[in-house]
């Protein structure tokens, strides 16, 4: 079994996948040595995979004023070289991908050109298009690369998918998994349950990304009567903005509920995390402040020097500093605040 197949592996199995932010110095450029003690916090802290080119990694490093794709998914590819190489481990590659389908197609290129194992497909921006377009997009674009599907909120650029898009999507080879992140129970478990009742579906991964219900998403069992039959499915594993914040907290999280999940208390973390999520997010403002928020946090830790994003426009929503000061008064045992001071000693990093 080569690197690329055993990185497929760890993926259809389940692990922990942080989708990253994008780290910047104080004239909003690049930073590609604070991109590195990022990335490789959350290889220390057991991460099983990193995604970029996200979300949280702002899609802007796609426009021609910054041009930032490339070497942002070259200099994450390094360290998880650097990584590999002295640990032995294989970590699961994810680079996000975007745009209509010959963008797309030109973007996985390049993942595959730096190593990646998978594209992050997002609809992003092709709301106009028909729902025949992103399935003829996506069969284009597992021609080049192994496929996650995603189904991105609302609230952020997404749309509503329907199931019979989500049964198609399925059962086109080269689609090694999903991440929903929908923000709504009903368009989950169309996801779930398309996934479930596909010809191909011991060969897809579900992948959580609703930040909203991470715990809950984890424990839920899926279960589908189908004549005789019951078809159950449960979520592999996570792939999630929210944890790029206290990794090494989110590690011991998933390894818990993979190890007992009728622990009770659970579902107490489950709200917790929720709520802490909500101001993270910057819910209550429709996430206006969402990437904002999660380098806030990172700020703080000392895993980030500035919270400033490529467009001037994302900033911390008002009140939201405050909100930040609530969680972490309320739920400093969701932190990895001890860990990440001796891995910024260890780096010879002060906070």
């Amino acid at each position: 079994m080569n690197r690329t197949e055993k990185a497929l592996q760890i993926f259809a199995e389940g692990t922990v996948i942080p989708a990253t932010p994008l780290v910047l110095d104080a004239d909003r450029r690049f930073d590609p040595d604070g991109q590195r003690l990022l990335n490789e916090y959350y290889l220390e802290a057991g991460a099983g995979g990193i995604a970029t080119a996200v979300h949280s990694t702002q899609f802007e490093i796609r426009n021609p004023q910054f041009h930032l794709f490339e070497p942002v998914i070259a200099t994450v590819a390094e360290s998880i070289d650097a990584y590999e190489k002295r640990t032995g481990k294989v970590i699961v590659r994810v680079a996000g991908v975007c745009g209509p389908t010959g963008q797309a197609v030109a973007e996985a290129k390049l993942a595959r050109k730096y190593g990646y194992d998978a594209v992050l497909l997002s609809p992003g921006g092709l709301n106009d298009k028909s729902e025949e377009y992103l399935l003829e997009r996506t069969a284009a674009v597992a021609k080049e690369m192994p496929v996650i599907g995603f189904y991105l909120q609302t609230a952020v650029g997404g749309r509503r998918l329907s199931y019979d898009y989500w049964s198609r999507f399925a059962e086109i080879e080269g689609v090694v998994g999903v991440k929903c992140a929908a923000f709504n129970r009903y368009a989950t478990i169309d996801v779930v349950r398309a996934v479930a009742f596909s010809s191909r579906a011991d060969r897809i991964a579900l992948y959580t990304g609703n930040d909203d219900s991470i715990v809950f998403d984890l424990l839920s069992v899926f279960r589908f009567p189908d004549g005789d039959r019951v078809v159950t499915r449960r979520f592999d594993g996570g792939l999630l903005g929210h944890w790029s914040v206290w990794t090494h907290n989110v590690v011991k999280l998933f390894e818990r509920i993979r190890s007992n999940p009728n622990d009770p208390e659970l579902p107490v973390l489950a709200t917790q995390i929720t709520d802490a999520n909500g101001v993270i997010f910057d819910a209550t403002h429709d996430f206006a402040g969402c990437i904002s928020g999660i380098h806030e946090i990172l700020r703080r830790q000392g895993l980030m020097k500035y919270i400033h994003c490529l467009s001037e426009k994302e900033r911390l929503s008002e009140g939201q500093r405050a909100e930040i000061d609530r969680i972490l008064a309320m739920y400093p045992h969701l932190t990895d605040d001890d860990f990440v001071s001796e891995y910024l000693r260890s780096r010879g990093v002060t906070r």
